[in-house]
């Protein structure tokens, strides 16, 4: 949370959607890609269609802090990045604990700067199950890890050495581990094999950022990715792929609202299983190019939900598909397998009426319940977009508080939801 700035988020719901809504460029696209610039020695990164968001904002303000020069346009959705001042190899404390992205950071540093220093981490992070596979993939191509505690806090300390390419797994097929690998390869001697390589969407879009800076990658999306090493890496122009987590939102936004969008930048394919889960509901589709038309105006059927990863059902999308469930006519079963700690949403849909029972890492939503206005906490970003999905269709007002986190991943949810015919405004202060 940004100190003393409390954000909140008030829909009045009853309101029919309809019209043209422009998808963000993908979080989980551009923030590798920022973490990749950084391997340019010269020239100017561009990145284009930028989603203007709290971890954008940050990544920005960790770029410039080691030493690069970034400027994020915010109007043009546009970020310039020339690395060539790279300085220093200290990812500080204040940034880099309140940005998880920041371990996307490490591969340039340690190809730039031959080292990376990760503080504020806190203690036991090496056998973290988030990042033990990162620093082993680097352990395992001759980088050495060390960590050093002070207090509570930690400092992780990477020196390169002389990276070597080798044959590394990913014990998950972690987007973020995967990206991580791959960068690492890139400017390493030799041939690098990762197996059981993340397949979503933003990884291939991310190979394809690498490829047109130079570097030899080949497999993306088939599970086994080879890199073979090469001497550097040059700037270029990219456009940043749309996001799927937003385009499945504001799909749901049309679905529980019982209205029809036309969605610009958002595929059908890049859903996965979300999709076809939201036809079984009865939300209806048609592609026409880049524009996705999305309505429901049928009864909303319920559904099963597994979460696993691409191109499974999307963890992210869990918590919204659980505020649509509330409406369905029927028991709908939601297990969740990729996080623990993602059923915080279940207790505040039940301020305003839901009726969900949890057990352990399975939901059932008994619907239809009418859901009524209240004051909800997002706990996360993904609990306080279900939390507008759930408000757009209550009876009354429902106010969310702690909506800073909803910052951090959609850029201007309010202007755009409004823009299509939702009651809702953001507060800050």
């Amino acid at each position: 949370m940004n100190a003393g700035q409390e954000v909140r988020y008030r829909v009045r719901g009853g309101r029919r959607l309809d019209g043209t809504v422009f998808i963000q460029g993908a979080k989980n696209a551009v923030l590798p890609m920022i973490g990749a610039s950084l391997m340019a020695s010269e020239g100017r990164t561009v990145l284009r269609n930028v989603p203007i968001i709290e971890d954008v904002r940050r990544a920005v303000e960790l770029a410039q802090a080691l030493g690069a020069k970034a400027e994020l346009h915010e109007a043009e959705r546009t970020l310039v990045i020339d690395a060539s001042t790279l300085s220093s190899p200290v990812l500080p404390a204040e940034i880099a604990a309140r940005f998880r992205g920041s371990f996307l950071f490490v591969p340039a540093l340690l190809h730039r700067l031959g080292e990376a220093v990760i503080e504020g981490v806190g203690g036991c992070n090496l056998g973290s199950r988030n990042l033990d596979f990162h620093y082993n993939g680097f352990k395992r191509m001759g980088a050495t890890v060390t960590e050093q505690m002070a207090g509570d806090d930690g400092v992780i300390h990477i020196k390169a050495g002389d990276l070597r390419g080798g044959t590394l797994y990913c014990d998950t097929p972690s987007h973020t581990g995967t990206e991580n690998l791959i960068m690492a390869a890139a400017l390493a001697h030799g041939t690098t094999l990762i197996k059981n390589a993340a397949l979503e969407p933003e990884v291939l879009d991310n190979i394809a950022f690498l490829q047109a800076m130079g570097a030899k990658i080949s497999g993306g999306g088939t599970g086994f990715i080879t890199v073979e090493g090469v001497d550097g890496l040059r700037a270029v122009e990219h456009t940043v792929m749309p996001d799927r987590i937003d385009a499945g939102v504001f799909v749901m936004a049309a679905a529980i609202t019982g209205g029809e969008l036309n969605l610009v930048g958002a595929a059908l394919e890049h859903l996965g299983v979300a999709g076809d889960k939201l036809e079984q509901m009865g939300v209806e589709f048609h592609q026409q190019g880049a524009v996705l038309h999305v309505r429901r105006d049928r009864p909303l059927r319920p559904i099963n939900v597994i979460t696993d990863e691409y191109p499974g059902f999307a963890t992210d999308l869990q918590s919204p598909i659980m505020a649509v469930s509330c409406f369905a006519d029927g028991p709908s079963y939601i297990y969740e397998r990729i996080f623990d700690g993602r059923f915080k949403l279940a207790d505040e849909l039940r301020k305003m009426g839901a009726d969900i029972e949890v057990n352990g890492n399975r939901a059932k939503v008994l619907g239809a319940t009418p859901l009524r206005g209240a004051e909800v906490e997002a706990h996360d970003l993904r609990c306080g977009s279900a939390l507008v999905l759930a408000g757009l269709a209550a009876e009354g007002e429902t106010t969310i508080t702690s909506a800073y986190y909803l910052d951090r991943g959609h850029a201007h949810t309010a202007e755009r939801l409004s823009q299509v015919g939702a009651d809702i405004e953001r507060e800050v202060g």
